[in-house]
């Protein structure tokens, strides 16, 4: 959670991967489920394993989700009920998938072209194209999210094309 002069920021990616370590819950039910053997040596899952099983296996998949999205959404729900900021920004790649768009006043969707998405994550993450796939499959499509969103950003241009947008988006938010 980061918080910023006016707004607030929670990003569910990093709340799923804190609910992962050692001491919850979630560790337990997931270690319940996919065994030891998604450890590393110190104990942690190790993320990519877990992913290398998830990704190519759509029921472990939706195993995860059933075990780590009710614990981010509370933490979700805890984080906003708690903000004294006026407005609260939820960085959530997966915010229909898990069933979060009631919780959102404005859904904004990022797009990017295929090959951009390949690009930046390859970078970001260290992923193969395979890899980068599997996880674009395993999300809804962009062209679906659009059905959804209050705002677009078309984030494959240049770096002030984008943040122009955001502006544009952040006065009308403002406005209202």
């Amino acid at each position: 959670m980061l918080r910023t002069g006016v707004c607030q920021l929670i990003n569910a990616d990093r709340l799923a991967h804190q609910s992962l370590s050692r001491r919850g819950s979630v560790y337990k039910k997931i270690i319940s489920f996919f065994g030891k053997g998604i450890l590393k040596k110190n104990k942690n899952i190790d993320r990519g394993k877990l992913a290398r099983i998830v990704f190519v296996n759509k029921s472990a998949l939706e195993k995860l989700n059933s075990i780590v999205h009710p614990a981010v959404i509370k933490e979700i729900s805890r984080c906003i009920l708690n903000s004294r900021k006026k407005i609260v920004i939820l960085d959530a790649p997966l915010i229909i998938e898990a069933g979060l768009r009631p919780m959102v006043d404005k859904l904004v969707v990022v797009t990017a072209k295929k090959s951009q998405q390949f690009s930046r994550a390859g970078k970001s993450f260290s992923l193969s194209a395979k890899q980068i796939g599997m996880r674009i499959k395993s999300q809804i499509s962009q062209k679906a999210k659009l059905r959804f969103a209050n705002f677009i950003i078309d984030n494959s241009g240049s770096i002030s094309k984008t943040r122009k947008q955001v502006s544009e988006i952040r006065r009308t938010l403002w406005k209202s």
